[in-house]
Formats: structure tokens, sequence, C-alpha cells
């Protein structure tokens, strides 16, 4: 019987809980992993192979989740923050070939450039997997927080994937600053998007 898109996230975020316990290092920070469950094999790949460098959580939003029908844009991002992102800091999106046009990667990194009084704003670190060949395809809300060879002007990081664990963790960490650094350069303004786009 195959495994659910949830049942599939569980099974890294075991991967991730293994990898983690590695290292007890309290100067890391806790991770949330955005990707398309698509590429879980790659995502748990990296999970077993840096998740000792950061505290990872790696389950996300699935139409299990109670609130993706609703038409509230803002209740939609609070209750993903309150689930999935509320104790992170920094939010890794993992590109595969079709990750930019999936809904709820969308949701997940909106709601981590959401800042309020409860939950703060994450940093948002963007790499390609390694099967994209250090390209990848970004959707409209990356784009908008990331200006290709302008790094003072972005507040999104999109970087190749990480050669070794001092290059994620240095990665990490410029995208933990950035949250107070370049706050001025967040434009979450975009709606959620509704469907997932046309990917072949």
């Amino acid at each position: 019987m195959a495994l659910s898109s949830k049942d599939l996230m569980v099974r890294a975020q075991r991967v991730a809980d293994a990898a983690s316990l590695r290292k007890s290092d309290t100067t890391r920070h806790k991770c949330f992993v955005s990707y398309h469950v698509a590429d879980v094999d790659e995502v748990t790949t990296f999970l077993d192979t840096y998740g000792a460098e950061f505290i990872p959580r790696s389950v996300g939003v699935t139409d299990e989740d109670d609130f993706v029908d609703s038409d509230d844009q803002d209740y939609i991002k609070r209750r993903i923050r309150e689930k999935y992102l509320t104790d992170s800091t920094v939010t890794i999106v993992l590109m595969g070939k079709c990750t930019w046009s999936r809904k709820f990667v969308d949701w997940e990194i909106s709601s981590s450039l959401r800042d309020d009084s409860a939950n703060k704003r994450s940093g948002l670190l963007v790499m390609p997997l390694p099967s994209m060949g250090n390209s990848a395809t970004l959707s409209d809300r990356i784009r908008d927080n990331w200006v290709k060879d302008r790094p003072d002007e972005s507040y999104a990081s999109f970087l190749s994937y990480p050669s070794s664990a001092a290059s994620l963790r240095s990665k990490i960490e410029s995208a933990f600053l950035a949250r107070t650094t370049k706050a001025d350069k967040v434009d979450n303004s975009r709606r959620l998007h509704q469907s997932n786009g046309s990917c072949s």
C-alpha cells in the first residue's frame, strides 16, 4: 500500500530526529524544512547527511490538515505557524523540479515570512536539491524576496546545495541573522496559491 504524504513526511522526520541526536550543540538553530513530497528520498538524504547541524522539523502541510479548505488566508498562515513552524527560526526550502508549483510549499514560505506578536518571522534559505544541478525554478514568492546577484537587497538566500556541514551551518546562520538585519526586504504581499501550478 502506498504511503500518504503525511506518512512520507513522518518517515523523513524520523531520519531527521536520528541525525539530530548525533550532536549535542546549543548553538544549533531550529529549522523547518519545506519541500515537495515527490522529492522525499533526496530530502531524507539531506536530513540524514546534515541533520546534526540543526534541529530539523520536516513534517509540513498536507490535505489532512483541518485548515486547508479555509478561505481566510491570515488564519491559514497563523495555523501553519502554530502547528509546524512555531519554534523554528529558519525555513530551509529544498527545491526539486516541481517545488516552485506546490501550493503547500507556498503556504509554508508565506507563513515563515509572517511576523506577529506571537510568532516571529523565520529566515529563508533556498537550495536546489542535487538532482537539479545547482539551479531551480523559483516560485513567485521566493523571487519577491530574492534579487539575483544582489544579496544585500534580498531577504531570502538562494544558494547551492551544501558541500560540507560547515558550509550549511554558515548558510543557516546568515539566514537567521537576516531576520533582523534584512527585515525591511521582506515582501509577503502575494495571496496564497489556491492550487498547484502546472509542472511536467
